[in-house]
C-alpha cells in the first residue's frame, strides 16, 4: 500500500453534503502528509469498479464520503482485503458510523481521525454480514421494517429520522404479520408469525433506530431481533422504543444470536444497509473481522 488515499465520494449524499464534505476531509488528510485522489463514478456500478481498481492498485485506504449507501458500496470493494476503510458520514442515516463511534456530519473531524489512525491510531477489525456476494455492515431488515424502508427510500421529503417515522405510519394501514421460517446455524429452526425479523451485525438502521441494540461488531455473531404477531396498537406503542433500544424487553420481542441465519417468508423483500437484496428466502453469514475500519471505537458498548 502507498501513502495515496482514495476518497470515494457520493456528491448527492445528504442533499449535496457529500460534495461539500470531500474538501475538508481531503484537506485534513493532506495536512497530515497524505496524497489524496477522488473517485466519483458515473453511476453505482462504475463507482464500484473504480473503487475496486484503487484497492487492487494498493491505495493506502478507501474513505467513503456520503451515507450508508456509499459505505455499503465501499464495503464491496474492501471487504476481505487488507485495505482499511474510512468513513466521512454525511448522509441521511449514518448508522454504520454511529455503530462504530465515528464522527457524524463532521467531515474535517472524520478526515483527521482517519489520518491519525493511518499514522498509528486505532484500526479495528470489524465483522460484516454477507448474503451471497453482497456484504453489509449494519442490519438486514425484513417484514414491516423493509416495507417502511422501501417507502422511506421513495420519499424525497422530509429527511432523516422523520422520513422513516412517516413511512411507518403509512405502512401501518396495510400492516399484517406474516409466517416466517427462521433457521439458525444450520439446524435451529423457528416457525413464527412475525411483524419483522432484523438480522443485526450493527445496532441500528433508519437513522438511529436501535432495532438490534445489543449487537456487537467484534463477536462473529448476528443479533436476530424477532418482533412477533403484534396488533397495530401494540406496534404503535412499541416501535418508538426502538430509538432507545428498550423494545427488546417487550414480551412480543425475541432475540437470537447466530453466525448464520436463513430467513424464509412469502412476499417479503430483504434490505441490508438500506439497499435491496431481493425476495426471501435469503441466507446471511457473519464474517468475523472482515474489514479494517479507521478510527472505529466504542463499538463494543
Amino acid at each position: 500500500m502507498t501513502s495515496e488515499i482514495t476518497l470515494f465520494v457520493n456528491p448527492t449524499a445528504g442533499r449535496g453534503r457529500g460534495a461539500h464534505a470531500a474538501q475538508p476531509a481531503a484537506s485534513a488528510l493532506r495536512s497530515a502528509g497524505f496524497s489524496v485522489r477522488t473517485v466519483l463514478g458515473q453511476d453505482a456500478d462504475d463507482a464500484l469498479r473504480r473503487a475496486r481498481e484503487a484497492v487492487e492498485g494498493g491505495t493506502g485506504a478507501l474513505i467513503a464520503v456520503g451515507g450508508d449507501g456509499m459505505v455499503s458500496l465501499a464495503l464491496q470493494a474492501v471487504a476481505g482485503t487488507p485495505t482499511p476503510l474510512g468513513v466521512v458520514a454525511v448522509g441521511t442515516g449514518n448508522d454504520f458510523a454511529r455503530t462504530l463511534g465515528l464522527p457524524v456530519r463532521d467531515p474535517a473531524g472524520a478526515g483527521t481521525l482517519a489520518a491519525e489512525a493511518l499514522k498509528g491510531g486505532r484500526i479495528a477489525d470489524v465483522d460484516l454480514g454477507r448474503v451471497g456476494e453482497k456484504w453489509f455492515g449494519t442490519v438486514l431488515a425484513s417484514g414491516f421494517d423493509s416495507r417502511v424502508n422501501d417507502r422511506g427510500n421513495r420519499m424525497r421529503w422530509p429527511s432523516g429520522r422523520l422520513k422513516y417515522d412517516l413511512a411507518m405510519v403509512a405502512e401501518l394501514a396495510s400492516f399484517k404479520p406474516v409466517p416466517y421460517r427462521i433457521t439458525l446455524d444450520d439446524g435451529d429452526a423457528h416457525e413464527v408469525e412475525a411483524t419483522l425479523v432484523a438480522v443485526g451485525n450493527g445496532t441500528s438502521y433508519g437513522g438511529g433506530m436501535r432495532i438490534c441494540a445489543g449487537a456487537r461488531t467484534d463477536d462473529g455473531l448476528f443479533d436476530v431481533t424477532v418482533v412477533g404477531d403484534c396488533s397495530r396498537t401494540t406496534l404503535i406503542k412499541v416501535f418508538p422504543q426502538v430509538y432507545r433500544g428498550t423494545h427488546l424487553g417487550h414480551p412480543k420481542v425475541t432475540v437470537h444470536r447466530a453466525a448464520k441465519v436463513e430467513l424464509a417468508a412469502r412476499g417479503i423483500t430483504g434490505y441490508a444497509d438500506g439497499e435491496p437484496l431481493g425476495a426471501l428466502p435469503l441466507t446471511a453469514e457473519c464474517v468475523r473481522g472482515a474489514v479494517k475500519v479507521l478510527g472505529a471505537r466504542d463499538f463494543q458498548a
